[in-house]
């Protein structure tokens, strides 16, 4: 009787698992805050009142502008202070913060925020509201006033939320890039049964953190620092795999072990899917901490995504 065996020789497969490639075949990256073309992340932040308000913009001596115009909506009122004499328009932004009409001041978060107990507080704990400088030019006068939520002209500039989005986008932050086995490619095939490994190939702190960056709007500075906090995996066959590690690099050595924080067994072979191959998706979760003009808070930012296909056959032997 002869014999004809066909199969997927699994020493070759073994072989394979150790040449890691970089042309690895990427889908674009998604994500609702990204960027298609660079596949980094983007948060596009408006600054509600950068334009410096409605009126003609004039230059002043100092090189900043200066609004005017009729119609303009930012007024010192001198009888609010007892004052004799007309009121004036005023800009409506400044190095000391947004002007408030109802405050009769440019008000600006306090940043260190000052100490629980303080008196400027008024019985309220640090985070209830927060505490803002009222500075009124045109008399020096300075004071503290604390406000559930920001007082009109303190609204009119970027929330620090908003100004953590900032320094957000200067981290550019990007998807991983996939580390797998068995390795994408044309001449790479895995096999029903056999541990899939599963990281982030050369992490750095733009696809796994921690990354930090700074911004300043609105008088105010806000620090951020992102780090991805978990990574869910996609395998394509149905099955969700969720990872709080960057996973562990496979190398030859570890022969048919599994992976001992991130992999995959596939049950079945990938020839009924479209290409006859497995599409692969990580998606990153990110958090960022962020702090500044005395309040704190937490960002968090999913969808950054990258694919890569594999093939996945059977070890099958055929007698006649």
């Amino acid at each position: 009787m002869r014999s004809l065996i066909r199969a997927l020789v699994l020493a070759c497969f073994v072989a394979g698992l150790a040449v890691l490639g970089p042309g690895l075949a990427y889908a674009d990256t998604v994500c609702k805050v990204t960027d298609p073309l660079t596949g980094q992340c983007k948060l596009s932040v408006e600054v509600p009142g950068s334009s410096g308000g409605s009126g003609n913009n004039e230059q002043t001596g100092d090189g900043g502008p200066k609004d005017t115009g009729s119609g303009h909506s930012c007024y010192f009122d001198p009888s609010k202070q007892g004052l004799s004499g007309s009121g004036a328009t005023v800009p409506c932004t400044s190095p000391y913060g947004s002007w408030s009409n109802a405050y009769n001041c440019y008000i600006q978060a306090v940043d260190p925020a000052p100490p629980a107990g303080d008196p400027v507080w008024k019985g309220h704990e640090p985070g209830d509201g927060a505490v803002y400088n009222c500075y009124q030019p045109q008399t020096s006068l300075l004071t503290q006033i604390w406000s559930a939520d920001p007082p009109e002209g303190a609204a009119s500039g970027p929330s620090p939320r908003e100004v953590a989005q900032m320094a957000v986008e200067q981290m550019n932050l990007s998807a991983i890039d996939i580390g797998i086995t068995p390795e994408p490619g044309e001449d790479r095939v895995g096999l029903v049964g056999m541990p899939v490994w599963l990281w982030v190939q050369q992490p750095n702190s733009q696809t796994y953190g921690p990354a930090t960056a700074s911004a300043s709007a609105g008088g105010i500075t806000v620090t951020a620092t992102a780090r991805v906090h978990q990574i869910t995996w996609d395998m394509g066959d149905g099955t969700t795999i969720t990872c709080d590690t960057p996973g562990t690099p496979y190398e030859a050595s570890y022969g048919r072990k599994a992976s001992p924080d991130c992999g995959h067994v596939y049950t079945l072979s990938s020839s009924r899917k479209p290409g006859e191959k497995y599409t692969v998706t990580a998606s990153s979760s990110w958090v960022v901490n962020w702090q500044g003009a005395g309040q704190t808070g937490t960002i968090r930012l999913d969808g950054l995504s990258r694919s890569v296909q594999i093939a996945v056959g059977e070890a099958q032997v055929l007698v006649q």
